[in-house]
Order: structure tokens, then sequence, then C-alpha cells
């Protein structure tokens, strides 16, 4: 075997996995009351993106290759209430924003995270009941379908979520909305640049009796089978990197897509490495990609998707 590695096209004709740009997805975040995008700090090269220049900056990644984002909300605190009602305003941000992005790229893919920690007063992403908030997500959904969302996102990891917002969709007559269950989400420690770029860190506590446990693995079946049975079109694992065997094992048991979301912190320290001088950060994430494609990812979420999606077109 070791002659089909003597050359780049022997090695890229035996190649098993392969990348392409049609798999990537870009998370943005959108934010309410800035004017000019504002850099992250623990997230080099990402932004809070106002409404218009978010629908430009998304122009930009549908010429470049990338067929779809991940939208999030980042919402100011006067708005943040005990009952996260404003998360399912007709007029919200993240509807105006997902209006405008269809707008200005009508064929852009747009997915939006459905969660109420950018819109609750302790930063959770539930309500004190669960059917409290179940109701709130279907009540989101709709409000983010109804703006022109092709696919929204439970986040909350609340039980029945896949189910009651297949309900509430379906009661809307938005039967064409698609739903990417945030099938398997795990209590992760790789999640802290995320919280400061979307503000949605908890006011007490954490999040670990609603996100799973990482010890876990055949409860991630488990989820996966609830979320089909409830509706969901695709099934995803976050975080991707220390949970590739998941990825895997989604995989070779169930027929649904699987997306793999290579995560802020992942993100955040492979840009801190390469900074330094210590790792080829683009060499990095172009083997983390390939990874988690090898693994049976379909879909791909990540912060590098611009740059990917560049490189894999030959620009």
């Amino acid at each position: 075997m070791a002659i089909n590695r003597k050359s780049a096209a022997s090695r890229a004709l035996v190649r098993e996995a392969r990348l392409s740009a049609d798999s990537l997805v870009m998370p943005l975040f959108v934010r309410s009351g800035v004017r000019a995008p504002t850099p992250i700090r623990s997230m080099p090269g990402q932004f809070q993106w106002p409404i218009d220049e978010l629908a430009s900056e998304c122009e930009t990644l549908f010429r470049g290759g990338v067929p779809a984002v991940l939208l999030f909300g980042v919402t100011e605190k006067k708005i943040k209430t005990a009952s996260a009602s404003a998360a399912y305003a007709a007029g919200g941000l993240v509807p105006r924003a997902v209006r405008a992005i269809k707008k200005a790229v009508p064929d852009l893919l747009v997915i939006t995270d459905v969660c109420l920690c950018a819109y609750t007063a302790d930063g959770h992403c539930r309500l004190p009941s669960t059917e409290a908030t179940l109701k709130t997500l279907g009540k989101m959904a709709v409000a983010h379908a109804a703006a022109g969302a092709d696919f929204v996102g439970p986040s909350d990891m609340t039980d029945g979520n896949v189910g009651a917002v297949r309900r509430s969709l379906d009661d809307a007559r938005l039967e064409g909305a698609g739903i990417l269950a945030y099938t398997v989400k795990y209590a992760s420690a790789l999640y802290g640049p995320f919280r400061e770029a979307a503000d949605s860190a908890p006011a007490f506590g954490d999040r670990r009796s609603y996100q799973m446990d990482p010890a876990n693995a055949v409860e991630a079946l488990r989820e996966a089978e609830q979320d089909i049975a409830q509706g969901a079109d695709i099934l995803m694992v976050k975080p991707a990197l220390g949970y590739l065997d998941i990825v895997h094992a989604l995989k070779q048991r169930f027929t649904l897509p699987i997306a793999a979301y290579n995560v802020s912190g992942e993100y955040a320290m492979v840009k801190a490495a390469a900074q330094q001088g210590w790792l080829d950060e683009r060499g990095v994430w172009m083997e983390q990609l390939l990874c988690m494609r090898r693994a049976g990812a379909d879909i791909l979420i990540t912060y590098w998707a611009k740059e990917a999606a560049r490189t894999l077109r030959g620009r």
C-alpha cells in the first residue's frame, strides 16, 4: 500500500473520505443595538453582526461557496424576561435577520437556533416547567419558519422538544420547514467562547441537568431514536472532535443525515495556538473537518466554513 502514498495524485485516487464545500454550514451571530460588526474577543475572526451587515456577509459567504448558515440571536438585556416572550415575537431580532438574509440571498439555506437562553432573565435554556418550555419553543420555531428559515434547530435538550416543534410547525401550515435536532448535545467545557459571543451564560448553576453527560454513549442512541420518532430531519452531535465515536455510531445505526458541530472552544484553541506559531491553522482545521467527515458526518458546522469553501473550491 505504501506505493499509493508516493504522490499527491495517487493519494487522492485512493482517498476514503472527501471534503466538499456543499457540506459546510457557517455559524453566525446577529446582534441588536450595534451599527457595525463587533469582534468576539475569544473567537478571533468572528463577529456579532448588525442585520444589514449580516445580510452582506451572507452574500459573500454564498458567493464563496458556503451553502448554509446557522443563525444565533444576541439580544439586549432589556428584553430578557422570566417568560422569554421576546423569543417568539414576529418582529424580533432573528425573524428580521432571516427576512433580510432571504431578501439578499434567496438561495442561501438558513438554519436558526431555537433556544431560550438568549431571552430568559436567568440565561437558562428552558423555563421552570417543561410544558411552558415546549410551548414557547414551538412559538419560536413558528416565528422563524414564517420569516423564511429553511430549518429550525431546537437546542435546549428538553425532552419532547422536537415533537413540540414539529406539531407547532404543522399546525401553522409550515410543514416545509425542516428540523435540525440538537440530538446529542453534551454538557461540554468547550462552549465558553460561544457564551461570550451569544451573551448567554447562565446567571446561576450550569446546564448539566439537561445537557448530556460526556461519559455517556448509549444515551446518545436513545436520544436519536426519540428525535427520529418525533419528526427530526437531521441529527446533530455537539461538540464534534471529542465525540467522533458518537458521530460514527449514529451514522452506522440511523439513515438520517448526521451533522457535527465544530464548536467555539475547538475553534478558539486552534486560533490561540496558531497565533503563537505553534500550529499551522489551515492544516489543523482541514484535518479536523476531514476527521469529522471520516467519522460519518454529512454536514460540517464550523467557524472555518468561509476559509474551507475557498480552499476546497481552489480560490
